[in-house]
Parts: structure tokens; C-alpha cells; sequence
């Protein structure tokens, strides 16, 4: 008796779900005339201090703003900032199993939030992990990695993924280098390395040195994507 085997099934690239949203996304940001710019990083790097300060100087040259907030669990960092006065999506990623990450599915959702708002810069601030967010694509016009000096000068060498993968890396705590006697110089070359085209900022959150030069580079990409529109 012949047999008869069953077809076997070839699973398709698991990102391409998430890829096509991203693309969606992106068309919805140039519908609104809208920019977004991912934050990514480890745990306690500052991203919500860095955003802080961020978020006033683009107010004060008259943009609007927007915040997709990321976390595990609770709405602390979000919290931190409602004082600005500004649109705030919150997503807690345990309700779906606790992501280390922000996909573009979860984006989208966040933008549908936010879709009654005036905004011209939407900021993410990804969920704290330097593996996870920088393979999910989330239609953002710029990736951003944090990476605090506390952290050592290695970071770069040894998580290549997400500084491969964005357009900016933020050394940040500046301020603490001489105390920790952290080498800067290392910590640039280690970066290059791994993209020698990442635009490097050196902050200090605490104490806002470097903040204008952030949100300068943050307005240039934006009238640049709309220049011609």
C-alpha cells in the first residue's frame, strides 16, 4: 500500500507579521506628519530622566509631543512624566505575557490611542533590555540606545545586536565618569566599532549637559523627513 506523506509546512520569518505593521505605521506617521524616535537600553540607564529633560526643550521650540511609554509592570515612568502635560500612551506588556520588548503590533495600538492628539514628535521609551526591542522593528524614524557610564565601557562589545541596529547611541551620567573613572575615549572607540556611523551624544540627564544638542538632532531628522513634503 502506497504511502502517502503529508506535505511538510515551512514556517514562514516570524518577523514578517511584525515588519508589515511597522510599514503601516510608517504610513500613518507621514499621513499626520509626525515623526517617531525609539529610546532603547538597559534597566536604569535614565531613559525617563534623559526624556525629562528632552521633552521641555522640544515644547519650547514650539513642538508638539508625544509619549508611548513601555514597561513591564507599573506606570511609574509614565508618572514621572505627566507633569509635562503632554499625550501619554502607557503599555504594561505583562497583560500579554510580560515582553521584553515593544513590537510594532503594540505600537500601533498606541498610536490609535493617541490619534485625537496634535503631535509632531512621538518619543518611545522601549521596555529596559539591551537584547530584545532592537530586533522588533517599531516604525520608528530613529533608533536610540542609552548606555550609562555605570554600566562599563564593554556594553558596546558585548550587546553588538543593538548598537548595530540604531542611528544614535547616548552615553549618559557623564557626570559620574571621573568618580567611577570610566573611560570615555574607550567607550566611544567600542561603539565605533560596532557602527561607525552612529551619531554619539554625550549626556548627563542629572544635570542637562548635551540635552540641546539631543533635541537639535532630534528637529534636524524631523524637518528633514517633511523637507519636501
Amino acid at each position: 500500500m502506497e504511502t502517502i506523506l503529508k506535505e511538510i509546512k515551512i514556517v514562514k520569518n516570524v518577523m514578517e507579521k511584525n515588519n508589515q505593521l511597522a510599514n503601516t505605521i510608517r504610513e500613518i506617521l507621514v499621513s499626520k506628519k509626525q515623526s517617531m524616535f525609539n529610546f532603547m537600553s538597559s534597566p536604569g540607564s535614565g531613559k525617563t530622566t534623559l526624556l525629562d529633560k528632552l521633552i521641555p526643550f522640544l515644547l519650547s521650540k514650539g513642538y508638539k509631543i508625544g509619549i508611548i511609554e513601555g514597561d513591564v509592570q507599573t506606570d511609574n515612568d509614565a508618572k514621572k512624566l505627566q507633569h509635562h502635560n503632554i499625550p501619554i500612551a502607557l503599555i504594561n506588556t505583562s497583560r500579554f505575557g510580560g515582553s521584553c520588548h515593544l513590537a510594532s503590533n503594540v505600537i500601533l495600538g498606541a498610536i490609535e490611542e493617541l490619534k485625537e492628539e496634535e503631535i509632531d514628535i512621538i518619543l518611545i521609551e522601549n521596555v529596559g533590555n539591551l537584547i530584545c526591542p532592537a530586533s522588533y522593528d517599531t516604525g520608528s524614524d530613529k533608533n536610540l540606545v542609552i548606555l550609562s557610564v555605570t554600566e562599563g565601557e564593554d556594553k558596546p562589545l558585548k550587546y553588538p545586536g543593538i548598537f548595530r541596529k540604531t542611528q544614535s547611541a547616548i552615553i549618559n551620567k557623564i557626570d559620574l565618569a571621573p568618580i567611577l573613572e570610566t573611560d570615555m575615549n574607550q567607550i566611544i572607540t567600542n561603539i565605533k566599532q560596532i557602527n561607525p556611523d552612529s551619531k554619539i551624544f554625550q549626556i548627563s540627564a542629572k544635570t542637562s549637559v548635551g540635552i540641546e544638542e539631543l533635541g537639535l538632532w532630534i528637529i534636524e531628522n524631523h524637518q528633514i523627513k517633511y523637507m519636501n513634503l
